[in-house]
């Protein structure tokens, strides 16, 4: 991970003494004789971290702070005093400096304070990354399908009100992405989101991984285990393949969700909890009720707003600017600059079924970036199911 850190100090031989040391350590070194010249690489986002002399031609170092506290990404600024101007400097940390060496400068102390504001940087570029990739997988292409946006709207209603919602669709369509949309955009944003794969829990743990446990429950509770439901309270369970769930944990279930209350496996005390449900099942649920596989009193206390998530195949008006949006994404975390994709690959995509739905184009168009050496994506980059279909 690099740093690139500005200098700024009127100064000729500071700025190079400063420069080929810090150089020597590995850090990238720019360099600004005066105030407006620093102003105008902060706009150029070019610092990660500054070292500003406090007294320029042009001004005081301090009056910077104001402008650096305007950006975005707030690199930290280390002040150079000199003799007599300590108060200038402690004034200045108050009002956001990060730290404040005087003349001349001791180049072990000049390192120590550097390597705290790399360690600034780095935890923000760390919740910017995290942020982004947090943003990147609840998103979503809205496109131009009528059906599609219908779900939409619907799901922002939901959302408003924190309603159980019932999302249904073949694998790969995005239920969980439209889940976690409706977290995003509703007032339990700030709160909890807990996702639980009832078909990737044993039945015999569901209970006690929904519910949680005293300890002495059962062998092996050693102590008291804390439930999914208990940890998302005041915010939402995202309950997905909810189809898989045994009919007896349905109807405990439906309980805690009538009663909005439940109890640990081993316990007496009632815990209660205020969360929004959001289920979803890839399986056809009418007929599991007629097969008597799932209770159809839990599937309308779910069904609050019911969104069907249509198929890829339903709404291939959508290819174009989805593929656009996993080109973009691709760009970003393969380091590529993919900028286009021929027509006969863009007809061939718009011409494939697509039974792994959003997920296999997703694949698809990553698998086709991989092997695409130029701007453009090909036909020939793209799997071959695809590019031959039977």
């Amino acid at each position: 991970m690099s740093f690139t850190i500005l200098i700024v100090d009127d100064e000729e031989n500071a700025r190079l003494n400063i420069g080929a040391f810090l150089t020597g350590k590995g850090y990238d070194i720019i360099a600004a004789a005066s105030l407006a010249e620093a102003r105008s690489r902060l706009m150029r986002g070019d610092a990660d971290i500054i070292l500003l002399d406090i007294m320029l031609p042009d001004g005081n170092g301090s009056d910077l702070l104001q402008d650096v506290a305007q950006l975005p990404y707030r690199p930290p600024v280390i002040m150079i005093t000199a003799f007599g101007e300590i108060d200038l400097a402690v004034k200045a940390m108050r009002h956001g400096a990060h730290d404040f060496l005087t003349k001349p400068i001791q180049f072990e102390r000049l390192e120590q304070s550097i390597n705290h504001a790399v360690e600034v940087v780095t935890l923000r570029r760390e919740i910017a990354h995290l942020r982004q990739a947090q943003l990147n997988s609840e998103r979503f292409v809205l496109g131009q399908n009528s059906i599609f946006r219908r779900v939409i709207s619907h799901a922002q209603r939901a959302a408003k009100v924190s309603a159980s919602c019932l999302i249904t669709g073949e694998t790969g369509t995005g239920k969980e992405v439209l889940a976690r949309f409706i977290h995003r955009i509703g007032p339990r944003s700030d709160k909890p989101f807990i996702a639980v794969n009832c078909a990737a829990i044993q039945n015999t743990m569901l209970e006690s991984e929904l519910f949680g446990y005293e300890a002495g429950a059962f062998t092996g509770a050693e102590r008291r285990k804390l439930g999914l439901m208990e940890v998302a309270d005041t915010g939402v369970l995202f309950l997905d393949e909810i189809s898989s769930m045994p009919l007896d944990i349905q109807a405990k279930l439906l309980r805690a969700i009538d009663e909005r209350a439940f109890r640990r496996v081993g316990g007496t005390k009632m815990i209660n909890v205020d969360v929004q449900i959001l289920a979803a099942s890839n399986r056809d649920l009418h007929k599991m009720i007629d097969e008597e596989k799932f209770r159809s009193d839990l599937y309308f206390r779910l069904k609050v707003v019911d969104l069907h998530v249509p198929p890829l195949r339903e709404r291939k008006e959508d290819i174009p600017e989805l593929v656009g949006y996993f080109i973009r994404d691709c760009n970003g975390h393969m380091g590529m600059n993919v900028l286009d994709i021929s027509q006969r690959a863009m007809d061939a995509l718009k011409d494939y079924p697509w039974p792994g739905n959003i997920r296999e184009l997703s694949n698809a168009v990553e698998r086709a970036m991989l092997f695409c050496d130029d701007s453009s994506l090909e036909l020939c980059h793209f799997p071959s199911d695809i590019v031959d279909p039977l």
